[in-house]
């Protein structure tokens, strides 16, 4: 009659146990790759590898073609491609633009290139422009490298609060906003 109870399923790993696997199986990748450089550096020894007259993966790089495999083994191209545009600014969109309208920073997944203007006069003018800047922008880095223009405004001082100012002034609207 007395039946067994069933046994308590084992609680779900939580993010200290998950850590720990992890742990444990980059220690275990280590100590491999350790023994493998370990067998490498007996062969040498032995008279196995050396190193000759013809160039092979161990020569040192030029720094350019270093950074450049760095770019393409990590799959940076596009947000060093887009770095590049940030610097240059002014032969994109032109040195009265530029002067006025400075590139804040890209996001990769949106694909957004936000703008920090100096005035809202230059907001607007950017924003007018926008399209014309995106498909620019395409042609240079690729299609569908940037997809929106975000033009943000000129930031206003900081809000100073105290007893001699009037609550809710920011001043013009026009520098501020």
């Amino acid at each position: 009659m007395n039946e067994p109870s069933p046994a308590p399923k084992p609680p779900e790993p939580s993010g200290v146990d998950l850590a720990r696997v992890a742990l444990r199986a980059a220690k275990e990748q280590a100590r491999a790759r350790g023994n493998a450089a370990q067998q490498k550096k007996q062969a040498r020894r032995g008279g196995g590898l050396r190193s000759g007259a013809r160039a092979d993966g161990r020569d040192p790089l030029p720094l350019g073609a270093a950074i450049n495999r760095l770019i393409t083994e990590r799959g940076w191209e596009r947000p060093a491609a887009v770095g590049g545009v940030m610097g240059r600014w002014p032969q994109m969109v032109g040195p009265e633009v530029a002067l006025h309208c400075v590139p804040q920073k890209y996001d990769e997944d949106a694909r957004v290139l936000t703008v920090q203007c100096d005035s809202t006069a230059w907001a607007t003018q950017l924003r007018l422009l926008a399209p014309q800047l995106v498909a620019r922008l395409n042609d240079d880095l690729g299609q569908g490298a940037v997809k929106v223009i975000k033009v943000l405004g000129p930031g206003g001082p900081g809000r100073r609060y105290g007893s001699l100012r009037a609550p809710g002034s920011t001043g013009p609207g026009d520098t501020y906003g």
